[in-house]
């Protein structure tokens, strides 16, 4: 009896790491996944999770239901990333800089004008070299890529002095994310890069303890950084394409049907959302003008395009960036 009773409890701690909350009236399995990311419940990526989980939820029939955490409620993103390898039913919106910290060569995505409109994303997702590295991040680390074609727009420099060129950034401490292609983009284009969590920038700001950020136009209302900021630099020196995933062990254990509706339905949320951000910057830069914000003229955009070369370099990727831009016919 003891026996039977141990097989018992072992059972359901392996059914709830699953993410299995039940049955339908049908007898079938109900899965929950729990996705996590750092952005306030008003930026354009909330309102785009949940419309992916909508339309998730209703093609499963309540089969499969999400539920979306901003402001990092499940913890931080590195922490999550961790989880999703053991197996656990989260999933995290996060960039290939992340995941370069597993396969290094993916982070060229998020280097100094790799990818700089919508048409080069979608191309990227057929260049086999992106699909290889894919594939070692699921078999490998335990990470599924549902999708990484949502673009959070172009990240330029705030700050509280004027930046037209990298040598305007020399000295200047600039946040940027904990990972090895963001800090060396940063240190390429002029400035020091210094690691901060998202939810840690504003009181940074204003204790001094940066002299500026690296953000897309969107962060910055949600966040009120123009509170503390004055200049924005136009230098579109990463566009930001973000990765949503989960764990490769929790999505093989889903249903094909229910699979296939995640995968599509993500990249169909990411599509629209990205084009609804890149149309609604306009809108925010205006804003933030009318707010005080001052959009900086003649940044020389060639010699921070040269600049950033040196990151690549520095983590020995640029031959795999000259073979990505051969798969995509890019120049």
């Amino acid at each position: 009896m003891k026996k039977a009773k141990r097989m018992m409890i072992l059972a359901a701690v392996m059914v709830l790491s699953l993410g299995v909350i039940g049955t339908s009236a049908f007898g079938q399995q109900k899965y929950l996944l729990k996705f996590n990311h750092v952005l306030g419940p008003k930026e354009p990526y909330h309102a785009g999770f949940q419309k992916w989980a909508k339309a998730v939820e209703e093609k499963t029939k309540g089969g499969l239901k999400i539920e979306v955490f901003p402001s990092a409620q499940l913890g931080v993103e590195e922490d999550i990333l961790e989880q999703i390898r053991a197996g656990a039913n989260v999933g995290q919106n996060t960039d290939s800089a992340r995941m370069g910290n597993y396969v290094p060569r993916i982070a060229i995505l998020n280097g100094p004008y790799c990818a700089e409109n919508l048409d080069e994303v979608a191309k990227l997702k057929n260049a086999p070299t992106i699909k290889r590295f894919h594939d070692e991040l699921a078999n490998k680390y335990g990470f599924k890529v549902l999708s990484f074609g949502w673009v959070q727009g172009y990240r330029h420099f705030f700050t509280n002095k004027p930046v037209r060129t990298p040598e305007d950034l020399k000295g200047l401490r600039i946040r940027t994310p904990p990972a090895p292609i963001w800090q060396e983009s940063v240190r390429a284009l002029g400035a020091t890069p210094v690691a901060l969590a998202f939810g840690e920038m504003y009181p940074a700001l204003q204790q001094k303890v940066v002299d500026g950020v690296e953000l897309v136009y969107n962060n910055i209302p949600a966040g009120r950084f123009y509170e503390v900021l004055k200049y924005v630099s136009e230098t579109g020196h990463i566009m930001l394409v973000n990765y949503e995933v989960i764990s490769a062990k929790w999505f093989n254990a889903l249903p094909a049907d229910y699979q296939k509706i995640l995968v599509e339905e993500c990249e169909k949320a990411g599509l629209e959302t990205s084009k609804r951000i890149m149309e609604s910057e306009k809108v925010v830069k205006a804003d933030l003008i009318k707010k005080g914000m001052i959009v900086v003229d003649n940044v020389d955009l060639p010699a921070f395009r040269k600049a950033g070369e040196k990151a690549y370099e520095v983590l020995k990727i640029a031959d795999v960036k000259a073979q990505v831009f051969k798969e995509i016919g890019k120049k």
